[in-house]
């Protein structure tokens, strides 16, 4: 199958020797994204809420420009530093999503690129 490379302008660019995403048949495997502002690089951490908030949108960004939405995510990873964040970053998370969660892990990690707090990645189908 064919690998298609799909970057969004209003996500952040990456920071490294990565994709925004890659598509492959109707699979789409995005990368973990952090609450870094497209238009400004500046990094949204006043609150835990408002950082998992821009890491939403960065996501829903990257997933519009490959013709999908969040109701096409079927997978999707958290890492956090701090799991006492974990009712706060579910809550805001959890506010993306109506129905049919995704499948989902939460890992508590020592450290993420940029000191961010949290980080989610995602993998979407998108049917015929």
């Amino acid at each position: 199958m064919e690998k298609k490379i799909i970057t969004s302008a209003n996500a952040p660019a990456p920071i490294g020797p990565y994709s925004h995403a890659n598509l492959v048949g109707n699979t789409l495997y995005v990368s973990g994204q952090v609450a870094k502002d497209a238009k400004t690089g500046e990094m949204i951490q006043d609150t835990i809420e408002q950082e998992t908030q821009k890491v939403m949108e960065n996501l829903k960004a990257i997933l519009h420009e490959a013709g999908m939405s969040l109701s096409h995510v079927v997978k999707a990873t958290i890492y956090c530093i701090d799991l006492g964040n974990f009712a706060a970053i579910n809550q805001v998370y959890g506010s993306y999503f109506k129905e049919h969660f995704p499948a989902r892990e939460t890992v508590q990690v020592v450290k993420l690129p940029l000191n961010a707090n949290v980080e989610i990645s995602v993998v979407a189908i998108k049917g015929d």
